[in-house]
């Protein structure tokens, strides 16, 4: 029911914003950015640069904010604008990423074993390992909870290639993870 309550709340406040309200543009960064500058510093791999890209996602928001037609499509649109910034700031600077060829398929009807701070710490390490088409689908599903449709928006491409990356990423994900606690 929160969640509900907070995108309804969310709606007005992009109207609100729509109309020149710079109270409600305040507001709306004050509700989004943590969540933006988590999505931009794991995006970047923890560089430096997450708070200048999200100043930037903020920046265009600001400026295309009139523009968009459907208020409840706001997070959607906001973090296409964030995907862009962060993959035009990623151009030329790649780190190296896990390769997901050879990738192993854990049995999935092994039993999974308590999830701990360790392993959730493991798996940010590895996050920034692969390959960032791979690491926004992951984020956004799992971090952002959005749908498979409103991350192929952010992404710009088909729904069946979200659920591949999702699928490759956690794939991925575990044979880093595997690899590491087996060094």
């Amino acid at each position: 029911m929160a969640d509900l309550a907070d995108g309804i709340y969310r709606r007005v406040l992009v109207v609100r914003c729509q109309v020149g309200d710079q109270a409600a543009f305040e507001e709306l960064v004050g509700m989004c950015q943590p969540r933006l500058r988590g999505f931009l510093f794991k995006m970047l791999a923890g560089r430096e640069i997450a708070d200048d890209v999200a100043q930037e996602v903020w920046m265009d928001v600001f400026r295309d904010l009139p523009r968009l037609n459907d208020p409840g499509a706001f997070l959607p649109w906001f973090y296409r604008i964030a995907h862009n910034r962060a993959f035009r700031s990623l151009r030329g600077k790649r780190s190296p990423a896990a390769s997901i060829e050879d990738v192993e398929i854990a049995d999935e009807s092994a039993e999974e074993k308590e999830f701990s701070a360790e392993d959730a710490q493991r798996v940010h390490a590895a996050l920034d390992r692969i390959a960032p088409e791979y690491r926004e689908a992951l984020l956004l599903r799992f971090m952002e909870q959005m749908s498979y449709e409103d991350i192929a928006k952010v992404a710009g491409c088909q729904i069946g290639t979200v659920r591949s990356r999702i699928h490759n990423g956690k794939a991925a994900l575990r044979r880093i993870i595997e690899k590491a606690e087996s060094q």
